[in-house]
């Protein structure tokens, strides 16, 4: 099957682009979440997370690409969901993403064009442009959107994510279900 089928046509740079793919960093809010923060009058914070991109990541990571996530807010709803996933890699709290992106790429001995970021926000433009592969989601700014070199059709919390998990496994020659497991 091809993405083009599925989603839309990419070009062969794209193509290209997404083989070279051996880690997945995203950001969480406005990527995995619709950017919505729930808060109730106890102070509990909550977030709706889609389970079809948690069966994307999954996948993923049976495929043997590594997935990361770098936030700029602290969340245990995040480490809860993110761990569900086999995440193995969480960087919460972080203002200035590319000290978490240095240390991740240092750690897994990974060049730049080893690595896509997705994001869709201010906060993702300074690994946007170090990564290979810079995806930014439907929703995004705009600014974003002009750096990135991939725009999901699928807005954030909706299914971006799992469009460009399916884009890295079929342009690395995977399947794209895994064995069924839980999201």
């Amino acid at each position: 099957m091809q993405f083009s089928e599925l989603y839309q046509p990419i070009t062969s740079q794209i193509n290209d682009r997404a083989k070279a793919v051996k880690l997945l960093i995203c950001d969480i809010d406005g990527v995995f979440s619709d950017g919505r923060i729930y808060l109730g009058n106890q102070g509990e914070e909550l977030k709706a997370f889609n389970t079809k991109d948690g069966f994307g990541v999954k996948a993923l990571i049976e495929s043997g690409i590594e997935v990361a996530v770098i936030t700029g807010r602290h969340s245990e709803i995040v480490k809860q969901r993110m761990t569900s996933l086999n995440v193995n890699h969480i960087f919460q709290g972080q203002e200035n993403k590319l000290q978490a992106y240095d240390k991740l790429k240092a750690e897994l001995n990974l060049t730049n064009e080893q690595i896509a970021y997705i994001g869709d926000d201010g906060p993702d433009i300074p690994v946007m442009q170090q990564v290979g592969f810079a995806v930014a989601v439907a929703d995004a700014h705009p600014l974003v959107k002009n750096l990135a070199h991939y725009t999901t059709m699928m807005p954030g919390g909706f299914g971006a994510v799992r469009e460009l998990t399916d884009l890295l496994m079929l342009s690395q020659g995977n399947e794209l279900l895994s064995n069924g497991s839980s999201t």
